[in-house]
């Protein structure tokens, strides 16, 4: 009996049988009628995401896998661990900066070509990081890193969603985000042991590899013309001139910053409370990341079910009963794996319903809030990462948890905050067009 194909293979299968159902000539932009194009065919829009997760496992892969590795970096540079944090600061602030305008300015480009860029981008900025000579040189390559990164995860969110109806839109945002909490499961473990064992230089170098074999495989196989809704930087201006949409927006920065106080540092508390090395730095990583994938499709499914604001909700509330007990409680290490977990499944659960949100607050903006939306998560991840190092050296390792949940409780109060305000510009609305003039055609142009 012949062994069965691996998913990967019969996604190839899928979308070699099936692209040209989806694809325009080269250098044609598919035109957009409607705010929600109709969906391709099942077998290769499930191809098409699968593939799109695997991008994204690069990026996360990029992204995160320097904080496994901070000790073996700092050693090796002769700096003190909150300098090494800078790795992961300038990656989130370059990717802030950049993302949000380069998907709006390539809104008229094929989204494959801007995929593909990233991609190329990243691997090359990951080369220069395994090469680095210096602890000057590798920030550089993290900042190359995280523009690469900017034009990838945004832009295959934004494929995503406009490839299924808005009912679908949880589970499909959750498998194609899978790809990055996969890398917290696998990689960033990986990165640890690795960091310890043959040398942080390797991690970046498995990074190059895996962000150049993404853009190989996407080139023979990510159909080309698809009908994504088309951005620019006026709508990238709307947006940001829109009070209650940026206010929206803020809820990423602010509960991603909340978890970054702690996962920063997660590693040296690790180390300094409990003596843990290689392998017990790797252990703890492992049950984070498999945290971080159930999160991401516990998300998906509650958004599905009970709505994206409610789930909100409950992961606020779920972390803030969390993220103190994890540092004040001196706890046994199984305990503290446990509460680990815990922590990790509530803190990666927020994604998808945070982007399912967006796109029902503004579906015809979705790109746009895609992007500042992973450029918001990177925000986060620099003002975690610096008030976590600050923490550090006031308060110590037991501070790093209230820290964090401080952000957590105002990211649950953005939410209420939203809401009025959306209401309040509906009833607006409402008044304009009841109190508006009939012209039955006779209306002045």
């Amino acid at each position: 009996m012949k062994p069965s194909r691996s998913i990967l293979e019969e996604s190839f299968r899928y979308v070699r049988m099936k692209a040209s159902s989806l694809s325009l000539p080269v250098g044609q932009t598919a035109p957009i009628h409607r705010s929600h194009p109709a969906p391709p065919a099942i077998a290769s829009r499930h191809a098409v995401h699968l593939l799109l997760a695997f991008a994204n496992f690069a990026v996360g892969m990029g992204a995160f896998i320097v904080v496994s590795v901070l000790s073996p970096v700092a050693s090796a540079f002769g700096v003190g661990t909150a300098e090494a944090g800078w790795l992961l600061t300038i990656f989130a602030l370059v990717y802030a900066v950049t993302s949000p305008v380069l998907v709006a300015t390539t809104g008229g480009v094929d989204r494959a070509r801007v995929l593909l860029t990233g991609l190329i981008l990243l691997t090359i900025g990951s080369v220069a990081g395994a090469l680095a000579p210096s602890f000057g040189v590798l920030l550089a390559s993290r900042a190359l890193m995280a523009v690469g990164a900017g034009l990838v995860t945004p832009v295959a969110a934004a494929i995503g969603v406009a490839s299924v109806d808005p009912e679908h839109r949880g589970r499909t945002l959750a498998l194609i985000y899978g790809g990055l909490t996969l890398a917290q499961a696998v990689g960033v473990p990986a990165g640890a042991w690795l960091g310890y064992a043959v040398g942080w230089r390797l991690a970046f170098g498995i990074v190059a590899a895996l962000a150049f074999l993404s853009a190989i495989v996407l080139n023979r196989f990510l159909p080309r013309g698809l009908a994504v809704q088309r951005t620019s930087l006026a709508t990238l201006g709307t947006v940001l001139a829109t009070p209650r949409l940026v206010f929206a927006i803020a809820f990423t920065a602010l509960f991603v910053a909340g978890t970054f106080v702690v996962y920063t540092y997660l590693a040296p508390f690790l180390e300094a409370r409990y003596g843990l090395s290689r392998n017990g730095v790797t252990a703890m990583m492992v049950v984070f990341g498999l945290g971080a994938v159930v999160g991401n499709a516990m998300g998906g499914f509650l958004s599905d079910r009970i709505g994206s604001v409610r789930t909100l909700v409950a992961l606020c509330v779920a972390q803030l009963a969390i993220m103190p007990f994890l540092t004040l409680a001196h706890m046994s290490l199984l305990a503290t794996g446990v509460a680990i977990g815990v922590w990790s499944v509530f803190g990666w659960s927020f994604q998808v319903p945070q982007q399912a949100r967006l796109a029902a607050l503004e579906p015809a903006k979705a790109p746009v809030l895609f992007a500042l939306h992973a450029a918001a998560i990177y925000v986060g991840a620099c003002v975690g990462s610096l008030i976590g190092g600050q923490t550090l050296e006031i308060g110590g390792y037991d501070a790093l948890g209230p820290s964090g949940a401080a952000f957590i409780f105002i990211a649950l109060g953005s939410l209420g905050i939203v809401a009025r305000m959306f209401q309040r510009a509906r009833g607006e609305s409402k008044v304009s067009a009841r109190v508006a003039p009939r012209c039955d055609g006779a209306c002045p142009n």
